[in-house]
């Protein structure tokens, strides 16, 4: 009977728990993911400019920064934003990518259908942004942030990458995975404000 008393079901007890410790894990862990993420996509860089031949890849070698519909890099002044409204703009970005990044795998499995793990990689990449991008928008939801807006698909990207050569091709697959290292090293950066111990 006295164990039935000191039970951890007690309601009383349930009831007196603070959430805070919650949001710290929860923090925590999209920060881990984040950081482990972050090398991932270092990695797909790398590979992706592997598979892609001369000039990619050779010293010097500066390629033209095509415009990507619906997702730019982060901007200069994002720093100087509320850490909630830099989540913000990291959530929606991370929701651009995943289909930017399908496009880029499509386009690669017809340019390099023998490297596998180059489009693994690409397919990973695009889960791996939307759970990143779902575990930010759980973190601003526990924080109180107003929800982000939806954001329209860019299908306009999708379309005209069947309509550009293969060189061009390349570029944006290049730009895409590009602006996927970059905001999921900002996303990672970001929530090391909310960590404890973190940068101030």
């Amino acid at each position: 009977m006295s164990q039935r008393e000191g039970s951890l079901e007690d309601p009383q007890a349930d009831s007196s728990i603070s959430p805070i410790p919650h949001l710290e894990a929860k923090i925590h862990q999209t920060h881990r993911l984040a950081r482990l993420l972050t090398k991932y996509a270092e990695q797909l860089l790398q590979e992706y400019v592997q598979h892609q031949g001369d000039p990619f890849g050779l010293p010097g070698f500066s390629p033209p920064r095509l415009p990507v519909a619906g997702l730019s890099a982060p901007a200069p002044g994002h720093a100087g934003l509320t850490t909630p409204e830099r989540l913000q703009l990291d959530a929606g970005a991370l929701a651009a990518l995943p289909p930017l990044l399908d496009v880029v795998r499509r386009g690669q499995a017809e340019l390099n259908p023998r490297a596998p793990r180059l489009l693994r990689r690409l397919e990973d990449a695009a889960r791996q942004a939307r759970a990143l991008g779902a575990a930010v928008e759980a973190v601003l939801a526990a924080l109180g942030a107003e929800p982000r807006g939806p954001r329209p698909e860019p299908a306009t990207t999708a379309a005209a990458s069947t309509a550009i050569g293969v060189f061009p091709a390349k570029v944006l697959g290049l730009r895409v995975c590009g602006l996927y290292c970059e905001w999921v090293s900002r996303t990672e950066a970001d929530l090391s404000q909310l960590v404890p111990g973190g940068p101030a």
